[in-house]
């Protein structure tokens, strides 16, 4: 089965496509269909973006569709950034922009004051139905970045149980430990054991 994958990101692509490889299905992304307007996130949770991109895109497509929405909640900011996470410094802005305004705001706390957890939502629409995946990472926001590896918030987000941060860990340590990883964990059981089940006539 062909299943489209909601970005366009090509690095994220073929991250997911090696975490759904033993599902048995063909994965694609947005660039590989016909050229469609992106949708507008007005969700206020992950899993709410997560499902209205999934929906919209299997609406004009009619595909399988799998989307998913992730950020970083810290809990001295009363879970800011949240779903803003990428649009945290303005449009446009770049990660370390993000991380700045982000460190700025956590100037004179102390590490006690800086749990944070990131929160990765996977959802996936068919033509019967959808499911939705989430799962969360904790960790403790640094006061400086540390690692090269990563992208977004990683470098500043720091992992105790493997006492690194996320842009410290290696690929395959990120898929097993991650937010986003554990999702689609979750979501490639789920396909390879509940899917065709859930499917039912198409």
């Amino acid at each position: 089965m062909k299943i489209l994958l909601a970005t366009t990101n090509r690095g994220k692509v073929e991250e997911i496509r090696e975490m759904l490889a033993d599902s048995g299905n063909t994965i694609i992304g947005l660039d590989e269909v016909e050229s469609i307007r992106e949708v507008e996130e007005t969700g206020t949770t992950f899993g709410e973006n997560a499902l209205i991109k999934a929906r919209y895109y299997h609406s004009l497509t009619g595909l399988v569709t799998i989307a998913d929405d992730s950020g970083l909640e810290v809990e001295a900011l009363a879970g800011m950034p949240g779903v803003k996470s990428a649009r945290y410094a303005g449009p446009g802005a770049t990660d370390r922009q993000r991380i700045d305004r982000l460190l700025n705001e956590l100037k004179g706390r102390a590490e006690n004051e800086r749990s944070a957890r990131f929160v990765c939502a996977a959802g996936i629409v068919w033509q019967n139905g959808q499911r939705l995946f989430v799962e969360e990472a904790g960790g403790i926001i640094l006061a400086s970045p540390k690692g090269a590896n990563g992208f977004g918030y990683d470098p500043i987000f720091y992992y105790p149980p493997l006492g690194k941060t996320f842009a410290e860990l290696f690929r395959d340590e990120k898929r097993r430990i991650s937010h986003r990883g554990r999702a689609f964990q979750r979501l490639a059981i789920w396909l390879k054991q509940g899917f065709l089940e859930a499917l039912g006539p198409c």
